[in-house]
């Protein structure tokens, strides 16, 4: 159904698209390092993020504020210690991207893998297939490389709620972000060493907007905040996947 709409509407979304990437604001990265401790005492993770612009902090003015700093400063809350975390991110990734992206840089071993990656799948009209893929390798070589043990994807955004996208673009990149959340989550049904983690409900429907930056497309600092806390309460919850039961 979603193909002969998209057939029907495609001069309409095709120009569009074009309107929105010529007068959206580009907004940059988060400014400081993409690597770091957060907490005292003994270590407790080792935190590897890997994404898209929203993973890099578009739309808080630094690490600290954006999601990286804020998932690693919640962990290590949480586990009473310190969490070494790592950022490989780059604004306009899409999934494949990411991987090769991730191909050819040297990190430090990692416990945890947390990917946000998708939206730009969604823009560039990659099936479900070629994503889900992409993300079997980026985990597949995060554990070979580095270590890591359990993978927690995060969900793709609501983008029917985004404020700068028109009708029926709204509609058709939202439409087409659950096409992915559900495929994603169809495939990982069964395992326990992979989770899908949704966004918290306030950045959804009339709340999503006060959450995002100026730029009507990226998390703001407070949804930034939310996002974090949502991700890092799944992940205690799943400790004993990535600590081996310790």
């Amino acid at each position: 159904m979603l193909g002969a709409v998209k057939l029907l509407l495609a001069p309409l979304l095709i120009w569009q698209g074009r309107q929105v990437r010529q007068r959206a604001l580009q907004l940059p990265e988060a400014a400081g390092a993409r690597s770091g401790v957060a907490g005292q005492g003994a270590l407790k993770l080792r935190l590897l993020i890997v994404g898209d612009s929203s993973a890099a902090g578009v739309g808080a003015p630094t690490q600290d504020l954006a999601l990286a700093g804020r998932l690693a400063s919640a962990l290590a809350e949480g586990l009473q210690g310190q969490v070494h975390w790592q950022l490989q991110a780059r604004t306009g990734h899409t999934a494949s991207q990411a991987l090769a992206a991730l191909q050819t840089v040297d990190l430090q071993m990692a416990d945890v893998l947390v990917t946000a990656l998708g939206v730009n799948d969604v823009v560039r009209q990659r099936t479900a297939s070629q994503w889900l893929a992409d993300l079997d390798a980026i985990d597949a070589l995060a554990r070979a490389r580095w270590g890591v043990r359990y993978s927690l994807h995060s969900a793709l955004p609501p983008m029917h709620a985004f404020p700068l996208l028109p009708q029926p673009l709204r509609w058709w990149m939202g439409a087409q972000a659950l096409r992915l959340n559900r495929a994603l989550a169809r495939q990982l049904v069964q395992a326990r060493d992979r989770g899908l983690q949704g966004l918290p409900a306030h950045l959804h429907g009339r709340d999503a907007a006060q959450h995002m930056a100026e730029d009507g497309f990226h998390p703001g600092v407070s949804g930034y905040e939310l996002w974090a806390q949502a991700l890092s309460q799944r992940l205690l919850r799943e400790r004993q996947v990535w600590t081996g039961g310790v």
